[in-house]
């Protein structure tokens, strides 16, 4: 057992509970990350742990919370991902060529940027 405020390891860990079981968040991400390594009671620790932090950075630099979103993981290193699916389809028995779609990524990117402006919409409103 950790050392620290009960009540606070207890909101925290209830918080981390309610935020994992949402859909595409950074959070909800993180914890399904974690969780299919670590397993679930360690992945809801890490996005307890996680919360703490986000609310000390808001406080320390009086800003508001900026979310990344539940793809913030994929869009860290893609050329990665992109040659870990390929070898997943190549030991299922396909062959892989890939080749990138120019409309596709033009319809990420658009969309991408009407989010941002509906989260700064609703950061306003709060």
């Amino acid at each position: 057992m950790r050392k620290g405020n009960v009540s606070l390891r207890r909101c925290l860990s209830q918080a981390a509970w309610a935020i994992s079981m949402m859909k595409n968040n950074y959070l909800s991400a993180l914890y399904l990350r974690i969780a299919a390594r670590r397993g679930a009671k360690r992945a809801l620790m890490a996005v307890a742990h996680a919360l703490l932090e986000i609310a000390y950075h808001m406080l320390k630099r009086k800003e508001d919370y900026r979310e990344l979103g539940a793809d913030h993981f994929d869009r860290i290193d893609v050329n990665r991902i992109r040659r870990s699916l390929a070898r997943r389809l190549e030991r299922l028995g396909h062959k892989v060529t890939l080749a990138p779609l120019a409309l596709t990524a033009r319809r990420y990117f658009r969309r991408s940027s009407s989010l941002a402006s509906l989260v700064q919409v609703r950061s306003d409103c709060y």
